[in-house]
């Protein structure tokens, strides 16, 4: 049996999965159910001891890209495969924002902002795409197909990830190293890595102090890739031009942190790239399949990496 939860999306989800498994038994939180009967789950932020009572679970599907607060819970069997979403519709997304921010950086969006404010009529240089430096970190599949998209467009992309990769248009660098040597070659700075311990304040103030004084962050991956703190003092300072901000160490938002107020801070609430039900549920679908004639599933959760 497969278990949903999905409070604020149930209705949708139970139908597009009944849809999509019509063999498959099915029920939907709060729905009373044999609790050994269920072997698989698809959850999207359940509540504290929600999987303690399954005794028999197999599989928990996660209706999201990233993991991070599945792995630091304490109900999870041991036995029990976590697999999460690879794209799901994700991925032209999280293009489409990190293109609206790469846009609002070479046209110079920004600066008329704020000129605007302060009532100056005063065109500024052009820039071509080609001349714009992205860096990409985080090179899984939603990174990779940002990092593709823009070069398509025509702009020099960077890509940097934990582990060696080699991915067409795109030139990769790997390791805490290469760092060193990346960011100070950055115009734009696309993060889209998940949160890990590797991965906490990767962006710390010694690092943000690498990136060229002109150099715009685009954040749409966990807020915990940045220290906040150095953030704000390196923006208030000049040294970036401005931040385009998704994530967030705690979310919401503080209603009175100061990012909501900065002149060089544009936030958005986590939606740079959101679940399209229908692509979820297919891709479950498909993995389920896989899953029972033995063949390998797309987004298998390594629990020790943490992605």
């Amino acid at each position: 049996m497969l278990y949903l939860y999905s409070p604020d999306q149930q209705e949708l989800y139970g139908r597009l999965f009944r849809e999509a498994l019509p063999d498959l038994p099915i029920a939907c939180w709060p729905q009373d159910v044999e609790a050994s009967a269920v072997t698989h789950t698809a959850v999207w932020m359940p509540p504290a001891g929600f999987f303690s009572r399954f005794p028999n679970l197999q599989v928990i599907f996660a209706l999201g890209a990233g993991v991070d607060k599945l792995l630091r819970r304490d109900d999870i069997p041991e036995q029990a495969t976590i697999i999460r979403l690879t794209d799901a519709g994700m991925a032209q997304q999280m293009a489409e924002y990190c293109l609206y921010g790469v846009l609002h950086y070479q046209r110079q969006m920004d600066v008329y902002q704020r000129q605007q404010r302060a009532s100056r009529w005063l065109p500024q240089a052009t820039r071509l795409a080609g001349n714009i430096r992205v860096t990409i970190l985080g090179l899984g599949q939603l990174g990779t197909h940002v990092g593709q998209t823009l070069a398509t467009l025509g702009y020099q992309v960077n890509g940097w990830s934990r582990q060696p990769r080699q991915i067409e248009q795109i030139a990769c660098t790997h390791g805490d190293a290469a760092l060193r040597k990346l960011l100070p070659e950055t115009d734009v700075l696309f993060c889209i890595l998940p949160a890990t311990q590797e991965t906490r304040h990767l962006l710390n103030a010694e690092r943000l102090g690498w990136l060229p004084a002109d150099a715009a962050i685009i954040n749409a991956g966990r807020g915990s890739l940045i220290d906040q703190s150095a953030l704000l003092k390196h923006l208030d300072q000049g040294q970036l031009r401005f931040a385009l901000l998704d994530v967030f160490a705690e979310e919401p938002l503080a209603e009175d942190h100061p990012l909501w107020t900065h002149p060089r801070v544009l936030i958005t609430p986590h939606v740079a790239a959101n679940t399209i039900p229908e692509e979820a549920v297919a891709q479950i679908a498909a993995n389920l399949r896989a899953l029972a004639d033995g063949r390998p599933v797309t987004g298998r959760v390594d629990r020790l990496a943490g992605y």
